[in-house]
């Protein structure tokens, strides 16, 4: 994906959600850290209903320690392996009160030496809380980056690498976020919601899916010789119809999105034929 359509992409998404924030429910860094790690094979739902009677109970380390392993296992019972996530938490609690006073460390290299913290949440933490630009890698990013085309890899440290180089600087703090919501809620495994999509126009995904009842066929997303047509930033004549109509109808969509923390969606515009 060219860089001008890279920077369109963002300042879209930028224009439909300003301020992007993680769907975990957290009052402190340290209570992020702890719902982050919670959140491994859990979805961000399910680790709240949990969370939020156990941060009521210990909001700070001390808190969790004195709960005790038991104790927080009981707490997170219905998240998926629970018993080992708290016996990380537990684990993590002491280094962070023997050794940090308290606090969440701002580095790297002593997040990732917290019992349970790999890369990924620390990358989280050190972008949400510390404001730094990390990019965490999840199976969401994973998709929409390769499938857009914006920063294709073959695994999640390939991805993030090509992130961090592809993304115009004065996106790269919040694009985490927005990459996370756009996979979440547009850019779906299964079936893409092309139709919704407020960057349709500068993917490089051929395989667009059309609105429901759309008479345009799948074959439209390609050239008559087989090749990909190419999407530009303006949106061309040589995009398929059904998007490029998406594309004159962003802006208008941008002004009227209704959630502050949901990806950029905006009605299609199919043109039918015949």
């Amino acid at each position: 994906m060219p860089l001008a359509a890279r920077a369109e992409m963002f300042r879209r998404l930028r224009e439909a959600n300003p301020h992007p924030q993680t769907e975990l429910e957290y009052g402190s860094t340290f209570q992020l850290l702890i719902a982050v790690m919670l959140s491994a094979q859990a979805t961000d739902r399910s680790v709240n209903l949990a969370t939020r009677g156990l941060f009521a109970r210990c909001p700070t380390p001390q808190a969790m320690l004195e709960l005790g392993e038991e104790g927080v296992a009981e707490a997170i019972k219905t998240i998926g392996l629970y018993r080992t996530k708290a016996r990380n938490v537990i684990a993590t609690c002491r280094i962070l009160v023997e050794q940090y006073g308290g606090e969440v460390p701002d580095t790297r290299e002593a997040l990732e030496s917290l019992p349970g913290v790999g890369r990924k949440t620390a990358n989280v933490v050190l972008n949400t809380a510390f404001r730094q630009p990390a990019m965490a890698v999840d199976t969401h990013i994973f998709r929409v980056a390769n499938r857009t085309g914006l920063a294709p890899g073959k695994d999640v440290r390939a991805v993030e690498e090509a992130l961090l180089k592809r993304v115009p600087k004065e996106y790269l703090l919040d694009a985490h976020h927005w990459l996370i919501l756009h996979g979440r809620y547009v850019c779906v495994a299964r079936t893409p919601r092309c139709y919704e999509c407020g960057i349709a126009d500068l993917c490089e995904y051929p395989d667009k899916t059309l609105a429901p009842g759309s008479t345009v066929s799948r074959s439209a997303t390609r050239r008559h010789d087989g090749s990909k047509a190419t999407q530009s930033v303006a949106g061309k004549e040589d995009a398929p119809a059904a998007f490029h109509d998406q594309a004159q109808a962003c802006s208008d969509a941008t002004r009227t999105a209704t959630s502050a923390n949901r990806p950029l969606r905006r009605r299609a515009a199919v043109r039918k034929q015949g």
